[in-house]
């Protein structure tokens, strides 16, 4: 198992030898690479299959420094306001959807680079749970709910439709 994406990029790209990559693929690639980077530099330094999901975690909170979401801690006069008026001196994290889109990513790339699709630690219950506290910390924190948006079912949306259009 190569830890490197240019392989299987290759092979992929040589289907398709005059197309780029798409922005997803490319972002795919940029964040796998940076992750292994990340594991090279780790002391000692860690190879493709040898890594857990507790590097995955050690990775994020790593990344954490390079965040711009301003997330107010509890003591924060300005903890669950969704627009404060001044500066405060909370620190900068990664937003969740970031971090959320970040292991989708990894997690494909895992599979791509011949993981085990039944062990990704990208994909591992104590990443999935870091991921839940961090979203509902930050929704607490800045004032804003990340409830997720149900479908209405179509006839639904058709009536809400044509009463707007009455309106």
């Amino acid at each position: 198992m190569d830890l490197g994406y240019e392989t299987s990029m290759e092979s992929t790209n040589s289907s398709s030898s005059s197309s780029s990559p798409s922005r997803y693929e490319s972002q795919k690639r940029r964040d796998w690479d940076t992750f292994g980077q990340y594991l090279r530099n780790n002391k000692p330094p860690l190879s493709f299959p040898h890594f857990h999901p507790s590097h995955v975690l050690e990775f994020m909170h790593y990344l954490d420094q390079f965040g711009k979401t301003k997330i107010h801690i509890q003591t924060c006069p300005y903890f669950g306001v969704p627009n404060p008026p001044t500066a405060c001196p909370c620190p900068f994290r990664q937003a969740w959807g970031s971090l959320d889109a970040l292991v989708g990513r990894l997690r494909a790339a895992y599979d791509e680079h011949g993981g085990n699709p039944q062990i990704n630690p990208f994909g591992a219950p104590e990443v999935r749970r870091f991921l839940r506290e961090v979203r509902d910390f930050q929704a607490k924190s800045r004032g804003i709910s990340y409830e997720k948006k149900r479908k209405r079912p179509k006839q639904q949306q058709e009536e809400q439709e044509d009463q707007q259009e009455q309106v």
